[in-house]
């Protein structure tokens, strides 16, 4: 039997649907999921990728109290807090992704995307510009010093 991430990756891969035909086939595949916390989140990345906010924002929040692995995890975490950014809720979007980034993880990249475009809608360009410069760094061999410098210099940890 075909894994269930494998399924609805599936879903997500195909570029031909739209987002009600996503959401239709995901709930679908949802309800026959035996990984409820799984299926949840699904469900919850679905209606958050159609705009659909304010019903994605229970789903993320059910599901990571039901209990997620920790990539899936960390996931709903990002994804929670770029909802709530976009439901004008920045700080709550800000303390989520703080929280993640002290954890650390697999996805701090991702992390500090998110935290940036945060801190860009909270009115800090700067720290939005430092924290993605940050993340960028490391991945410019060349560079990573420098850049990192100047990172610093434009809004100083604290």
């Amino acid at each position: 039997m075909t894994d269930p991430g494998d399924r609805f990756e599936a879903v997500w891969s195909d570029a031909s649907l739209s987002d009600h035909e996503r959401i239709a086939r995901i709930d679908e595949l949802a309800a026959a999921c035996d990984d409820e916390a799984r299926a949840v989140f699904e469900r919850a990345g679905a209606r958050d990728s159609a705009g659909l906010e304010t019903e994605a924002e229970p789903l993320y929040r059910r599901a990571l109290e039901l209990g997620l692995p920790e990539q899936l995890r960390a996931q709903a975490v990002i994804q929670l807090a770029s909802t709530l950014r976009n439901l004008g809720r920045v700080a709550e979007s800000l303390d989520l992704l703080r929280a993640e980034r002290e954890r650390g993880g697999a996805l701090d990249d991702a992390v500090a995307a998110f935290q940036a475009l945060s801190l860009a809608s909270a009115g800090d360009p700067l720290a939005a510009t430092s924290i993605a410069l940050q993340a960028l760094a490391p991945h410019l061999p060349r560079y990573t010093r420098a850049v990192s410098a100047y990172a610093r210099e434009l809004h100083p940890p604290r």
